[in-house]
């Protein structure tokens, strides 16, 4: 009987923590259900929160949840760039942050607000010339991406304690929150990357009804 439900189709929320890959969720999904499971949008290791999954039948909604707004929050760090534009590399191209105030980051986080044109990180998994652009940046031969219409509905940026600046972003799909760190810290002209992101929404389904997938054995078998 929940076998079924699944085969039918079924769509999870699950919470995706640190260091977890959207594959590694899916994996864990699938061995307790059995069935065919993708998920909606990727996150990368380094970030956190809503990661939809669908199953069975529901796997063909995929591009459906993919192309729903979106809603992150989390923190830049001002100061420094890295070449990955969050964690992933190391900080460099140090430069002082200390006259940032509050009235900048409104200045600036207006600036990115409606639609715009931006070019997404090197290190995405875009294809350039048949090959991942990660790998190719991985190997030291990245190759600068074109640039993407995207739409970010709603920004704002708060001084937590410089260098850490929290941030809110409604946008449309697409969007690199990677590549909007960097382009802050461009226009501030101290540099920022991304040193935290969690996905709080997509669509009408939100982070506070996922499950945790460590959960996800005894929260499936009920079938809720």
């Amino acid at each position: 009987m929940l076998m079924n439900s699944f085969e039918e189709g079924r769509v999870i929320l699950v919470n995706k923590p640190l260091r977890w890959t959207s594959a590694d969720v899916v994996k864990k999904i699938r061995n307790r259900v059995h069935v065919k499971v993708g998920h909606a949008g990727t996150l990368d290791p380094l970030a956190t929160g809503l990661l939809i999954l669908c199953t069975g039948r529901f796997t063909k909604k995929i591009n459906e949840f993919m192309a729903q707004e979106k809603e992150y929050t989390g923190t830049f760090t001002l100061g420094a760039t890295t070449a990955s534009y969050d964690l992933e590399t190391e900080p460099e191209n140090q430069k002082d942050f200390s006259n940032i105030e509050t009235a900048q980051l409104e200045i600036v986080a207006r600036q990115f607000t409606g639609e715009i044109l931006q070019v997404p990180p090197v290190y995405s998994a875009i294809k350039k010339n048949g090959q991942r652009s990660y790998d190719l940046a991985r190997q030291g031969k990245a190759i600068p991406l074109d640039g993407r219409k995207i739409t970010i509905r709603f920004f704002e940026m708060k001084i937590l304690q410089l260098p850490r600046v929290s941030f809110r972003v409604v946008c449309t799909t697409g969007t690199y929150i990677r590549s909007l760190a960097n382009d802050v810290g461009q226009a501030l002209g101290c540099g920022a990357y991304l040193s935290s992101l969690c996905r709080t929404r997509i669509g009408e389904y939100r982070l506070e009804d996922a499950i945790d997938p460590e959960s996800a054995e005894t929260i499936l078998k009920t079938g809720n």
